[in-house]
């Protein structure tokens, strides 16, 4: 019981706006595959004793996913929703040697660095729309995140969402922000209507949109913004692009204002 409460106090202190920073830790112990995500995210063991879901650099859409997860998930946050602690997972050069699936080899020593992690809810099960209710302002507010972010996968199909202790927590943004993959036309998305929010799982019980819609506005600052921003690491844009990793955080930084 006492580990139970102080597992639920670190999660609050996390959900406070005003904490802005990730913790790096070392991954230890590679557990196993989480093989229902397309990017082959893993289940692995930190030196800080906690149990992440691995995001990897190394996967198909390289660190851009990992950017769009933190960014989503920080925003959020600022909403006053439910994410799992994200930290920044070092994986060394030692693994990926040993073991035996080729694929995942390839992503371990692929990912050498820095990557994302999220922390592992023991317990948790998938939101189903049928089962578990939502309030309509915690569906106006995840609604308004998503279109905010534009994130496509938050579906019937892919609630992305799961139900930990009696309570809604969100996972994996890393669908959002998808201009970045093509930067050329990122100011003509800022002017786009989402349209892919109609598919939104929890659209139907989104019953105070506009309310949300001018409270969020006070929530998310330009100050705010950059703070998340800031957070990207240098070595998440330093890609092919042309442009500086600064240049890159200025795109997002304007994008997202």
């Amino acid at each position: 019981m006492e580990t139970h409460n102080l597992e639920l106090k670190t999660y609050y202190l996390k959900l406070n706006p005003l904490y802005m920073e990730l913790r790096t830790v070392n991954v230890t112990r590679y557990i196993t595959p989480l093989r229902e995500g397309g990017s082959l995210p893993a289940l692995a063991e930190a030196d800080d004793g906690f149990k992440y879901v691995l995001k990897f650099r190394g996967a198909g859409h390289g660190t851009r996913a990992l950017i769009a997860d933190l960014i989503g998930a920080e925003i959020a946050r600022l909403l006053g929703l439910r994410v799992p602690e994200l930290v920044f997972l070092m994986l060394d050069e030692s693994f990926g040697q040993t073991e035996g699936d080729e694929e995942i080899q390839d992503l371990l020593q692929g990912s050498r660095g820095k990557n994302l992690g999220l922390h592992y809810l023991s317990g948790a099960v998938t939101f189903d729309p049928v089962v578990n209710h939502v309030d309509a302002e915690t569906a106006s507010r995840v609604v308004w995140l998503d279109a905010f972010i534009m994130n496509i996968d938050r579906t019937v199909k892919n609630t992305n969402m799961l139900i930990w202790h009696k309570e809604l927590w969100l996972i994996d943004h890393g669908s959002s922000l998808y201009f970045h993959y093509n930067w050329e036309d990122w100011e003509q998305k800022t002017a786009s209507p989402f349209a892919n929010i109609r598919d939104h799982v929890l659209l139907p019980y989104a019953g105070t949109l506009e309310e949300t819609d001018q409270w969020a506005k006070t929530r998310i600052t330009p100050g705010k913004i950059e703070q998340i921003v800031q957070l990207i690491p240098d070595d998440w844009l330093n890609t092919e692009e042309t442009q500086t990793p600064e240049e890159m955080r200025t795109v997002y930084r304007e994008f997202l204002t």
